[in-house]
């Protein structure tokens, strides 16, 4: 049920009067020396139409709101201040105004004016203009105002909106929170050189670890911290642990190559870069791609065969240990059995050991004959190749850049779009190269780099020349099937429990 009675009006409890604070202004100081002046006019007329809505219950304060030599064009005025003050303290219950210009010329600061009126649960009334809130076509022509007031306010943000984008599409800062190795000086980012410095420490410790989890450890460990802000307030945030979040957030940021993102695309900044662009690339690549960064990193790096070992339900085999004895026990169970039970998968747990050796050995056997190193060596070749097709294509793509200028906006976006995607992809043969590199050398001379090697490396080298490994628990036995398709599928073995390690397995 509504809260007004007939006349459109929020009634007053009995005996309750309805408190009117009359609002008057003057855009010039011109004749308000006289002793009856444009507010004292103003001021009168609103006074006998209050006095006619008596029966109602309205009654004048006693305080003036005058605001002489104001204009109406903003609402930086004192008298409309307090008004608006007392208004919030609850000692006003209607606004009477002249004329709605009276109490502002812009149609946005009138309709934020009258929301908050609204909020406050407040009336207004123009008396020489028929305008009122508390009757039912006073609020349909405020409906109306406030529609066009909307219309205005997205105009406004869309303005923006083209604005900043103009801005970022020429490299410029617009705004923001300040990553990490800037400082902010007459609002261009700057480069900090301390921060600047952890900034390329994060970077390469990404890249060595190919782990978030593990570059915060270690950043941690070496006792550095996040950046530090102050607010305007004096209070300070930051400057603590570091966290998985924040580490990604810095190194996905294009910031740090020199580049101005907006939306999807990329734009040359007009600030100096931190690292450099390969590098920038390279990071997006491993970050990508699970097989490069493998799963070591976020848990124990002594099962190595993780994220490559397979049930033959289609699950993943995850790692567990058990502890008998003051002896602990490895070995991989099947996910599914665990989630669901045996009956969806009755897949015993394998000692890990075991069938880590297992594959070691299925790896010699195909390294005996030289196939596999060769085929890695003829890798690397095309690899070399596609690397230098995809430098001619983005030598290419820059010049057509270059001679873009006066194109639309959405032809150039879509060059810039292209030439994003073909750095990426140089960037995955960059570390394709690399990581089949550093495969070929270690596989040269297997069984001496092997025991060098640290589990980490291990895991890595497995996940670098192995697809995948099937474990089928009803007949005993274990597919390996190597990356490279030349070498084909190497022979399955039989049951892979020891008899020393049968003990520690919980069927």
């Amino acid at each position: 049920m509504s809260n007004r009675n007939r006349n459109g009006l929020r009634p007053a409890e009995q005996g309750q009067c309805r408190r009117c604070a009359i609002y008057t202004r003057k855009s010039t100081s011109a004749g308000l020396e006289q002793e009856f002046n444009t507010l004292d006019a103003q001021r009168e007329v609103c006074e006998r139409y209050i006095q006619s809505q008596m029966g109602a219950g309205w009654t004048v304060l006693p305080k003036h709101y005058d605001d002489g030599g104001f204009t109406g064009a903003n609402l930086e005025r004192p008298a409309f201040s307090e008004l608006m003050a007392d208004l919030e303290a609850g000692k006003v219950d209607i606004i009477v105004v002249y004329k709605v210009d009276r109490l502002s010329r812009s149609l946005l600061d009138f309709a934020r004016v009258m929301d908050h009126l609204s909020t406050h649960g407040v009336d207004f009334v123009s008396v020489t203009q028929n305008f009122s809130t508390a009757d039912a076509m006073g609020r349909l022509t405020l409906n109306m105002l406030m529609s066009f007031s909307e219309f205005e306010r997205e105009m406004i943000a869309e303005r923006t909106r083209d604005k900043i984008a103009a801005a970022r599409r020429r490299g410029m800062w617009t705004g923001g929170s300040v990553p990490l190795g800037y400082d902010v000086v007459n609002k261009k980012l700057m480069v900090n050189d301390a921060e600047a410095a952890l900034v390329r420490e994060l970077f390469d410790l990404y890249l060595e670890y190919k782990s978030t989890m593990a570059t915060v450890r270690e950043l941690n460990r070496r006792g550095r911290t996040t950046k530090r802000h102050q607010a305007k307030s004096g209070n300070v945030r930051g400057g603590g642990q570091w966290h998985k979040n924040a580490v990604l957030s810095i190194l996905r940021n294009p910031l740090y190559a020199g580049y101005m993102p907006h939306g999807q695309k990329l734009f040359d900044g007009v600030h100096s870069p931190i690292i450099n662009r390969d590098l920038f690339h390279r990071t997006q690549v491993v970050l990508n791609n699970w097989r490069t960064r493998g799963p070591s990193g976020t848990r124990n790096p002594a099962y190595i065969l993780r994220g490559v070992l397979r049930c033959s339900c289609g699950s993943a085999l995850t790692s567990a240990s058990t502890r008998t004895n003051g002896t602990e026990y490895r070995y991989y169970r099947c996910v599914t059995r665990d989630s669901r039970g045996s009956e969806t998968c009755a897949a015993r747990q394998v000692p890990a050991k075991a069938i880590e050796e297992f594959v070691v050995e299925r790896i010699r056997d195909a390294l005996a004959g030289n196939e596999l190193t060769h085929a890695y060596a003829q890798s690397l070749t095309r690899i070399q190749e596609m690397k230098d097709y995809a430098a001619a294509d983005r030598q290419a793509l820059q010049q057509q850049l270059a001679q873009s200028e006066g194109a639309t906006p959405d032809t150039e976006d879509s060059l810039r779009v292209r030439q994003h995607e073909m750095n990426l992809r140089i960037a995955e043969l960059e570390q394709m190269s690399i990581d089949t590199e550093w495969v070929a050398r270690v596989i040269q001379d297997f069984n001496q780099s092997w025991e060098l090697l640290t589990p980490e490396n291990r895991g890595r080298l497995i996940r670098a020349v192995v697809q995948r490994i099937v474990m089928n628990d009803n007949e005993g036995t274990v597919t390996v099937e190597m990356t490279d398709p030349a070498t084909g599928l190497i022979p399955t073995g039989d049951s892979l429990c020891t008899e020393d390690e049968k003990a520690g397995v919980e069927q």
